[in-house]
């Protein structure tokens, strides 16, 4: 039975956090309950009720997917659709320019397309018309035909925009999840999950994506069509082919993978793996996959080639590869995207080198701003994730544009809540525009007004930041000897997944070792090989650690001297043999 005492004896590691063994008794775990096995220890550890371990075990949407009427307005939204589709209306999909937003469109056009319609695609260009929906767009959207528009992921706090359509005679309905204040825009019907007017049982679905609260739309457009009649004579779409969508969406947002968005990843990651959408089929011939998709592979090689486009490229991109039949096509976006995709690395890595550098005079801020002229809006977001990890720390970087106007992105730590701090900025008149998430949040700062803003993000957060800080330790779920860092043990440690923000992936500990060689590779990435008492080895690696703590205090290790590593173990697929490496986190002295 995992007890609360430090793993390993380690109370203070090199990162100077102790080591704990995740769900222990005091973190919630039912009190004398012993996991039948490794995966029962694992879902357990992440809060699962001993009497639903089955329904996690395999997560499906039977079991997961709620009656999607206990979300206010969705019933509104789905019959005015409906309408639209018997008529024969022009509707428009209004969407962000990131992966949450683009699959988010993708999903209604392909669906829209099953049932006979023609919809029409629009996603703003970052740079000229930045985040969310205009007024103006909206108007043009009108007069050039739209009956109906459709904004998905975002839209909750476009206020102005949806006054200007409502006197253009257009019907908007909003799609959206995130923060919404106590007043509402004029939409037609506002779907959100994260309404402040939402029943419990809605509302605790505030962690979905903007792509999963689309897709119970879909299946509340698709229901009402059904109780009319609309299928008597045509074949009804299977909402089930669109979660390959919905599981991309899920992922490159970082929504928190627990409950119905397990469901729709696990489900979405085995829809993707027969290839049905040639977009993505092209999208992962491009990153090179030669296999099913991971969970992992959305994050880090399909998604940022899909955000690419928004970021430094073309904003529809992204929309027009997820929803085309038409394999060339799909294969030459694919390609621009790949290709964008590696100018956004360039243009990140200077940002990001300013940006640390100016962190360097912050060192007593509970909340890092930092703001540059010059710096490319398209990748602010990238860096701010990059500045939260390296300082552990809620960060936030501004683009201050040629007329003073910055364009600022966001990343939080868990147990403080950026979204609900912007929009408490925005409301002291500190802010142009801004909006977001508990982890994540956009800003537009008047000229001048970023020192304002980050004393405010201070007083608010400082206290919840040092809340979060102070009880850091780093959770462990096994503890192994180096031999025991293996493939298998890799794949049995998958079956508890798929795993994510709120579903973390299982951390180890192994040891205790020696290292028998250590250097540095890549961008600043530490490489060991280390060896345990059996003389069995392991191979490891500390991503961007060479300059840090943890990569400074192993290069300099006398060989004699013993550690235990901590990290996630991943599959080593390079050359013909198939090993195991862990991807290392910390590491304590042994001795």
């Amino acid at each position: 039975m995992l007890t609360p005492a430090h793993v390993c004896g380690v109370s203070h590691s090199i990162l100077g956090q102790p080591w704990r063994w995740r769900g222990s008794a005091g973190d919630g775990v039912e009190a004398g309950f012993e996991p039948d096995d490794l995966v029962d220890q694992l879902l357990t550890a992440r809060g699962v009720a001993r009497e639903v371990l089955e329904r996690h075990r395999r997560p499906t949407l039977r079991g997961f997917m709620p009656d999607p009427s206990i979300f206010r307005d969705m019933d509104l939204a789905a019959a005015r659709l409906a309408d639209a589709v018997a008529a024969g209306e022009e509707v428009a999909v209004f969407g962000d320019y990131d992966v949450d937003g683009a699959t988010s469109a993708a999903l209604l056009v392909r669906l829209l397309r099953a049932l006979g319609s023609d919809p029409r695609a629009y996603i703003p260009d970052r740079l000229m018309e930045g985040y969310g929906p205009s007024g103006e767009a909206l108007v043009r959207l009108a007069r050039e035909g739209a009956r109906l528009i459709v904004t998905v992921d975002c839209g909750a706090q476009a206020f102005e925009a949806l006054d200007m359509a409502r006197a253009a005679g257009v019907d908007v309905i909003v799609v959206d999840h995130h923060k919404c204040s106590s007043a509402l825009p004029a939409a037609h019907a506002l779907v959100n999950p994260n309404r402040l007017d939402e029943a419990a049982d809605a509302a605790e679905h505030g962690h979905l994506a903007a792509v999963g609260v689309c897709f119970l739309l879909a299946a509340a457009l698709v229901r009402t069509l059904r109780g009319r009649g609309f299928f008597a004579e045509r074949p009804e779409p299977r909402l089930t082919d669109l979660l390959d969508l919905v599981a991309l969406g899920t992922v490159a947002d970082v929504a928190q993978l627990r409950g119905l968005n397990r469901a729709f990843v696990t489900q979405g990651l085995k829809v993707m793996a027969q290839r049905r959408n040639v977009g993505l089929a092209a999208l992962a011939d491009a990153a090179r996959l030669t296999r099913a998709p991971t969970c992992t592979d959305l994050g880090f090689a399909l998604g940022p080639r899909i955000n690419a486009g928004g970021r430094v490229g073309k904003s529809d991109l992204g929309v027009r590869l997820l929803s085309t039949e038409d394999e060339a096509e799909a294969a030459a976006i694919a390609a621009e995207l790949d290709r964008l995709n590696e100018e956004r690395r360039a243009i990140e890595a200077a940002v990001c080198e300013a940006a640390e550098r100016l962190c360097g005079a912050q060192a007593n801020r509970a909340v890092a701003l930092v703001a540059g002229e010059g710096w490319h809006p398209g990748v602010i977001g990238i860096v701010a994730g990059r500045l939260k990890e390296r300082l552990g720390r809620p960060a936030l970087v501004v683009a201050i544009g040629e007329d003073g106007v910055g364009k600022g992105s966001g990343r939080s730590i868990p147990g403080v809540d950026l979204g609900a701090a912007v929009l408490a900025a925005k409301d002291k008149g500190l802010l142009a525009a801004g909006g977001g998430h508990a982890m994540a949040a956009g800003v537009t700062v008047p000229p001048g007004g970023c020192d304002a803003l980050a004393d405010f993000l201070e007083e608010r957060l400082a206290r919840d930041v040092a809340t979060s800080r102070d009880g850091r330790a780093l959770l462990l779920d096994a503890l192994v000897a180096p031999g025991g860092v293996c493939p298998d043990l890799c794949d049995a440690l998958e079956a508890g997944g798929p795993y994510g923000v709120g579903w973390p992936a299982p951390r180890v500990a192994a040891g205790p070792v020696r290292i028998v060689k250590a250097d540095i590779v890549g961008n600043g990435h530490l490489r060991l090989v280390v060896a345990g008492d059996d003389g069995r080895r392991i191979k490891a690696i500390a991503f961007r650690t060479a300059d840090g703590p943890l990569g400074q205090a192993l290069l300099a290790a006398p060989p004699h001297r013993k550690l235990w590593l901590a990290g996630r173990i991943r599959r080593d697929e390079w050359g013909d043999r198939i090993a195991a490496e862990l991807h290392l986190e910390d590491a304590a002295w042994a001795d």
